[in-house]
């Protein structure tokens, strides 16, 4: 679908509560949405409530290291897999994707040849913020929102 373009951002880091998993790519799209649920169920059961829900990729190889869960901007237990985790921060290659998410990797593309034409080296991390479900997203999958982040080396 659509994005609006590769951008250079200094990013703070955002707390976190997670499941941390290893997984392989092809089973991103399960993976994802449902370790998203069991975060927000854990949460809700300790009346807790998180912010968007975001995929933290730790690490890419041999297999994915990767937490997912929901920005934690409260205090939380730590239990049933739930755990506290961080985003990075420093600089960043930025890119705000719109568009269903399997179709979600030109936006991903888009970042990694602006590194590569800018003399950006990739740090390792990145992660994907997911924004709050809209009714109308339903009706119209290219207007839901993904932000995506990739570290850059300082």
């Amino acid at each position: 679908m659509a994005h609006d373009g590769v951008r250079l951002q200094t990013v703070d880091s955002i707390p976190l509560a997670v499941v941390r998993l290893q997984t392989r790519q092809a089973d991103l799209p399960r993976v994802i949405p449902e370790n998203c649920g069991v975060v927000w169920n854990a949460l809700k059961a300790q009346g807790r409530r998180g912010g968007r829900h975001v995929a933290f990729y730790r690490e890419w190889h041999p297999v994915i290291h990767l937490d997912v869960g929901a920005e934690m901007f409260e205090p939380f237990a730590e239990r049933d897999g739930l755990v506290r985790s961080a985003t990075p921060a420093g600089p960043c290659a930025a890119v705000t994707y719109f568009g269903p998410y399997h179709e979600m990797q030109p936006a991903h593309d888009a970042v990694h040849a602006w590194c590569k034409a800018g003399a950006h080296r990739l740090a390792g991390p990145s992660w994907e913020i997911y924004g709050h479900w809209q009714s109308e997203w339903d009706d119209d999958p290219s207007r839901i929102r993904t932000d995506i982040y990739d570290l850059l080396q300082p």
